[in-house]
């Protein structure tokens, strides 16, 4: 990176603390020149999220060759959900450190880069950030890793479900599941937590083992999820979950696997 570029990165990053700048590095003709966007995250002070016309205004100067953003108060160290979206980008990543010191000044730091390197988060103990690891990411990765299904991705806000979105309900057709009156490993446990809308979903664990994760004890009749703010993990399918679940919901191409069983709750909705 230019000595230009860099101190372009550091005045967005100083102007937008404490909330975290992000932006594109893009080859404009025979330059490289750093293009700020905006954070348009729930919590920008904590994430980014980078609005998606600001990519797309990027693109048409040029191609864009590494993301950028900072994090305030906090080492340059990248996140694992940093790490999670550097490989799905495909491109370099840079991350700049900004700090308040004692005298008051806020002063830019050390300046890390990595690259795609086919990291892949596990599956049990994330932690959680909207949209890159949540309740629809632990679905995505499970599906993909333990059977083989690719069930894609799904633009979505924090907050859709106070919003008038309806995420689950919304795909779950058209990605290949249908409802079911009984479990079986691999299930889609929906679920409604103090929300107009199924808003929270996990994935039942007839063993309790993940093939993919074998250091893990085995906990049959649990329930793989991420609850909103806390690390992914494995609960006991029964007590507030079933009080909570509205349905279940099993993928077509999940039907040659284990037999379904009767579950263990009635359904709370």
């Amino acid at each position: 990176m230019n000595k230009a570029n860099r101190a372009a990165i550091e005045r967005h990053a100083l102007a937008e603390y404490p909330k975290e700048c992000c932006g594109l590095l893009v080859r404009e003709g025979r330059k490289e020149v750093y293009v700020p966007c905006r954070n348009t995250a729930s919590t920008p002070s904590e994430h980014f999220r980078l609005a998606p016309e600001d990519y797309a205004a990027a693109e048409d100067r040029g191609p864009v060759l590494a993301v950028v953003h900072s994090h305030p108060d906090y080492p340059a160290a990248p996140s694992e959900a940093d790490r999670v979206s550097c490989e799905a980008s495909g491109l370099p990543w840079h991350i700049l450190e900004v700090r308040k010191s004692e005298d008051d000044q806020v002063r830019a730091g050390e300046l890390v880069s990595f690259t795609p390197v086919g990291y892949e988060a596990p599956l049990i103990g994330r932690k959680f950030a909207h949209g890159v690891h949540d309740c629809l990411s632990i679905i995505l990765d499970f599906y993909r890793r333990e059977m083989g299904i690719e069930l894609g991705n799904y633009e979505r806000e924090d907050g859709w479900w106070d919003k008038g979105g309806n995420l689950y309900l919304e795909n779950l057709p058209a990605a290949g599941f249908e409802k079911v009156s009984n479990l079986k490993h691999g299930d889609l446990v929906l679920m409604q937590i103090r929300s107009p809308v199924p808003n929270h979903a996990g994935v039942y664990l007839e063993t309790g083992v993940l093939e993919t994760e074998p250091e893990h004890y085995p906990a049959p009749g649990s329930i793989l999820h991420h609850l909103y703010g806390r690390d992914s993990k494995r609960d006991t399918y029964g007590g507030y979950w079933g009080e909570v679940t509205v349905s279940y919901w099993r993928h077509k191409d999940a039907r040659s696997t284990k037999e379904a069983v009767e579950p263990r709750v009635s359904i709370g909705r």
